[in-house]
């Protein structure tokens, strides 16, 4: 039984080799490009919109909902990068339900590049809305012995969230696959169906975390400058 899709090799691009993990991707990401093209093509701003813009309407404001109620203002700044990260995971996921595929979010390099990202997204937001010296300053306060400890953390939350999703969709689907094995009837269908919940669930809690990462730097970068400045509030 394959465990992790990345041991899976199915052909070579000259010298490179793409496995299973690699594929899939490039399939939701063709599989969402594709859909966004179709859905957007004719958007329109009239009483009667079609079913696929009304569902991607709900889709965008509920996300945008859940962002501004962790991030509070600014939150729109957010939507593009949080709402990818939810779409491509809950798509990786609801996909397992097709046979033979197998979600890149099973995959320990998937989820530690998705994790990257939110890395790589705390300090581009915290700059761009602070500025480069104020974010800095962060990982000094409130003294110079806790920048080790401070750059601990960031890295720690790259490898929770990395192995949180992994860990959660991986055991799923090696659960499905070995009970379908032993029990090919009723309930590796049930297993599955849970495994689909379990997906959405994760996707959630991944763009939850993430928000909540850039949320709570951007937070902190403010509480140190108003606290190092004349201490006035912030303007409304």
């Amino acid at each position: 039984m394959t465990i992790t899709s990345d041991s899976l090799l199915l052909f070579t691009l000259g010298h490179f080799p793409v496995n299973a993990t690699i594929a899939f991707t490039w399939l939701v990401m063709a599989l969402l490009t594709i859909t966004s093209m179709l859905i957007t093509r004719r958007l329109n701003t009239d009483t009667r919109i079609s079913h696929w813009q009304n569902l991607l309407e709900v889709l965008v404001s509920s996300i945008g909902k859940q962002i501004g109620d962790i991030a509070g203002r600014g939150a729109d700044q957010y939507l593009p990068f949080i709402g990818t990260l939810f779409i491509f995971i809950i798509t990786s996921n609801l996909l397992a339900i097709v046979p033979g595929y197998i979600p890149p979010t099973a995959s320990l390099s998937t989820t530690s590049a998705l994790a990257l990202c939110v890395f790589i997204a705390v300090p581009l937001y915290g700059i761009a809305n602070e500025g480069l010296a104020a974010y800095l300053r962060h990982y000094i306060k409130p003294t110079l012995l806790m920048l080790p400890f401070n750059l601990i953390g960031e890295f720690s939350r790259v490898i929770a969230l990395a192995v949180r999703l992994y860990g959660n969709i991986m055991s799923g689907t090696m659960i499905v696959g070995i009970l379908i094995s032993l029990i090919p009837f009723f309930f590796p269908v049930l297993l599955q169906l849970l495994g689909l919940i379990t997906g959405v669930i994760q996707a959630y809690i991944f763009a939850v975390l993430a928000m909540v990462y850039i949320s709570s730097a951007n937070t902190t970068h403010q509480h140190f400058i108003q606290k190092d400045g004349d201490g006035a509030p912030p303007p409304v």
